[in-house]
């Protein structure tokens, strides 16, 4: 990991608030895919570091989180960097349009997904039926 990449994941953990660890990954190539391959509920965060409106999604999602245990029991959160790879396989794959779009999917079936949308009962919606999804 350089030292950009680093900076940019700690940037986030502090952003995203008090989150266990175990709650939300770093995407590496082949971390969501295996998670897709094997049936999970993934929700996916294309994220980047200098964008407002992600760090305003991160506000919601830590809030929605510390609010219902079960997203981070039964859902599995990745985090995607996009300056690393909003041009990479994933992305192009996903059709992802740009950072601060959140994707779920319960294998490679999409859920639902959100671009720039920043309200509450929006995620919360998206959260809700990823849920669902996962039983």
């Amino acid at each position: 990991m350089n030292r950009r990449s680093l900076l940019a994941a700690s940037a986030a953990l502090l952003l995203a608030g008090p989150l266990r660890a175990d709650e939300r990954s770093f995407y590496t190539p082949g971390l969501a895919e295996a998670a897709m391959e094997s049936g999970e509920v993934v929700i996916l965060d294309f994220w980047a570091s200098w964008c407002s409106t992600c760090r305003a999604q991160e506000r919601v999602i830590a809030r929605l989180m510390a609010e219902n245990a079960d997203y981070g029991r039964k859902i599995r959160f990745i985090v995607v960097d996009w300056d690393q790879h909003g041009d990479g396989e994933l992305s192009r794959a996903l059709k992802i349009p740009r950072r601060s779009t959140l994707v779920a999917l319960k294998g490679r079936q999409e859920i639902g997904r959100i671009v720039a949308g920043t309200g509450a009962a929006e995620i919360k919606a998206l959260f809700d039926a990823a849920l669902a999804a996962a039983g």
